[in-house]
């Protein structure tokens, strides 16, 4: 009877365990999905809900209490048709009709226009063994802006029309008057040449071609764009004025708009100063009376900025979101390797003779550092991790870097460095910049593997306001490096995804994709930019822009945190405030090594309570991230309010700098994962 029992109560902390693994697990999950700018819902065969994400309840606007797993398909319909989102009608008819074309499980695409004028695409697909997912989208502004361009292009479709039968009308008035007086005749040249200089002013390209694709008019605008003069154009085919390279791009629209079509599309082609170029054109059918197409006016626009402000937009919420969600997964690794390498440290102290330790403690150790490592390079290009910056002479820096670089790189490739201007100051961490330029240096190796030229330049440059908001700093000085090598170079694709972490054109083992993500970072932490610039087989320049200071401002101090009364630790009764039950072991054991006695509290409320009621705490120890209204930040607020003489240090998985903590709790941080060692320097100023 007795084992029975003991083998029941195994079995039921086995399922406690797997409980608290399924629901951390959903909370990751939840957390993922409600970084989603999407609405997504999931219902299983039964049409009862499994998942979802805040952005389906902000969107639809759906009360919080009604989202919860097993819920029926049916109630959030009900919700919708009761508050009037599916228009006039019997409520429980449109729950009905609904209902029923849910159960087909069939995909389905479609937009609904809610009562307070937002416009939802909805877009639904089956799932194995039934249920469905379901993805909600707001597209408002999308249609918006297409009414827009289909109310200009109605416009200039009239107003195009307009002016053609008013030419119509002039033209056969002129004609008319030509037969009978000569000095009409040099009216009318006037007229034209008036004519022609108007739509040489207008800014935008226009044309006409007849059935032929032979061009009967330019203005100056549309010549130039592909570099004739608006004489040459006349009497030219298209094929002849555009390149076959645009003219393969545009052919059919040119073809549908002679068919009677109105057309609009855009096209690429290589700009007057050598770099890409993007146009928006409209080609409107020119029709006789009797409905034959004689030919199509053209009008076009230069949309190149547009566009590549949408692109760069798109590339800063891309980055941003990654970064988030970077930052995020750092802080739940850092506590696993806080309890992986603070066990190993404890497995190898207490058993210092035995032989498995070298063979199996010592590479998991430094697998488990190696992993540290990597989490720190991801909180680079987070933003998150600590600097200390200061005035850097940069020419002296990148002369002390050539040395190694030199070093690094095979005998084939000649490196070379230059500068501009003798004295170049620059506000940033000095260490963080030596393993940028080392990274930039071993990518340009990579992309040389027959040798080639390395060089490294910097020099000054001043940023107007338009450049500064391209690489989203303010305008001002900045001191640029430039890294130029001569090799691969880079297609627009990869360019695209350079900056991401773990993307890497290398074999695979042979890089962890993470050298431009930590550059990236670590520049913009530094309050600066990265510009890069890359042609295949032609070879690569990344440049580096660092916010300039004077060659005489003082070095730059940061704060050290408040000054901790140094007391003796050992006997030290020690408050430990951490929500992770693994992370609390180590970090108590570490304590205990120290001659410290530790008690726990799980979240900053219990904490507070203890501080308030136990007066013999000497030290409190806390996470700076922990569930609950009060987190370490809070706890500390509390600690300085109702007893300002207790020592205080946080712990964070995030590594944030001093920097990153409030004004008002200006304490010393540990960065997990940390070991005894380093909890030992932490609380150094504690010992007697």
């Amino acid at each position: 009877m007795k084992g029975k029992q003991e083998k029941a109560g195994l079995e039921c902390e086995a399922q406690d365990d797997a409980l608290s693994c399924y629901r951390r697990y959903r909370e990751m999950l939840g957390a993922g999905l409600d970084l989603l700018d999407q609405g997504v819902t999931v219902f299983d065969a039964d049409l009862k809900m499994v998942a979802w994400n805040a952005t389906f309840l902000r969107l639809l606007d759906f009360p919080d209490s009604l989202a919860r797993p097993g819920v029926s398909f049916e109630d959030f319909i009900r919700y919708n048709a009761e508050r009037g989102d599916y228009g006039p009608g019997d409520p429980a008819q449109q729950v009905a009709e609904r209902v029923a074309r849910a159960r087909s499980f069939q995909p389905h695409t479609t937009e609904r226009v809610r009562p307070n004028g937002q416009v939802l695409l909805i877009r639904g697909f089956a799932l194995p063994h039934q249920g469905f997912i379901t993805l909600y989208t707001d597209v408002t502004e999308q249609r918006r802006t297409q009414a827009q361009i289909a109310r200009h292009q109605a416009e200039l479709e009239a107003h195009i029309r307009q002016r053609t039968e008013a030419l119509i009308r002039a033209n056969a008035e002129l004609t008319a008057a030509i037969d009978s007086n000569r000095e009409i005749t040099q009216a009318l040249r006037r007229s034209e040449q008036r004519l022609r200089e108007i739509t040489d002013a207008i800014p935008a390209a226009i044309a006409y071609f007849d059935r032929d694709w032979v061009y009967r008019y330019a203005n100056k605008g549309y010549a130039e764009w592909f570099g004739w003069s608006a004489d040459q154009v006349e009497g030219r085919h298209i094929r002849d004025v555009t390149g076959q390279e645009v003219f393969a791009v545009v052919e059919a629209d040119v073809a549908r708009a002679l068919g009677g079509e109105p057309v609009t599309y855009e096209y690429q082609l290589t700009g007057r100063d050598g770099s890409p170029a993007r146009a928006r054109s409209t080609l409107v059918p020119d029709i006789a009376p009797d409905g034959r197409v004689l030919g199509c006016y053209v009008h076009s626009v230069d949309v190149t900025e547009q566009r590549r402000t949408q692109a760069a937009l798109a590339q800063a919420q891309k980055m941003e979101a990654i970064g988030q969600l970077t930052g995020g997964l750092a802080h739940d690794f850092n506590n696993m390797l806080t309890v992986v390498i603070g066990n190993l440290v404890a497995l190898k102290e207490n058993h210092p003779d035995d032989p498995l330790t070298e063979n199996f403690v010592e590479p998991a150790m430094h697998a488990a550092n190696r992993g540290a490592e990597l989490i720190r390079r991801l909180l680079g290009f987070a933003r998150r991790q600590p600097l200390e910056p200061r005035p850097v002479e940069v020419n002296e820096l990148i002369l002390g870097m050539s040395k190694l670089i030199r070093r690094s790189l095979p005998s084939t490739i000649a490196v070379s460095t230059a500068s501009r201007e003798p004295c170049l100051v620059a506000m940033v961490d000095a260490h963080q910049l030596e393993n940028a330029l080392l990274n930039l240096a071993l990518n340009a190796r990579d992309a040389m593997p027959n040798g080639g030229e390395l060089r490294i330049e910097s020099s000054p440059e001043h940023l107007s306001v338009h450049a500064a908001a391209d690489l989203e700093v303010p305008p001002g000085d900045y001191v640029q490096i430039a890294v130029s090598d001569n090799g691969m170079g880079m297609d627009g694709s990869t360019l695209a995804r350079v900056f991401e972490p773990f993307f890497t054109t290398k074999q695979f083992g042979l890089g962890s994709g993470l050298g431009m993500s930590m550059v990236y970072g670590f520049t913009k932490q530094s309050g600066g930019g990265v510009r890069i610039r890359s042609r295949q087989a032609r070879g690569t320049t990344v440049a580096l822009l660092l916010p300039r200071v004077e060659e005489e401002a003082s070095e730059t101090v940061l704060p050290t945190g408040s000054e901790v009364a140094e007391v003796d630790l050992a006997g030290k009764l020690v408050l430990l405030a951490e929500d992770d039950a693994d992370v609390r072991t180590v970090v108590r054991m570490q304590l205990s090594e120290l001659g410290c006695a530790v008690v726990e509290a799980e979240n900053g409320a219990e904490a507070a309570d203890m501080v308030e009621n136990i007066p013999a705490i000497a030290l409190v120890i806390s996470d700076v991230v922990m569930p609950g209204v009060m987190d370490g930040r809070a706890l500390a607020r509390f600690v300085r309010r109702f007893r300002p003489e207790l020592p205080m240090v946080l712990m964070s998985g995030f590594a944030e700098s001093q920097s990153g903590l409030d004004q008002d709790v200006n304490l010393p941080l540990l960065a997990k994962p940390f070991s005894r060692d380093k909890l030992l320097a932490a609380l150094c100023p504690l010992r007697a």
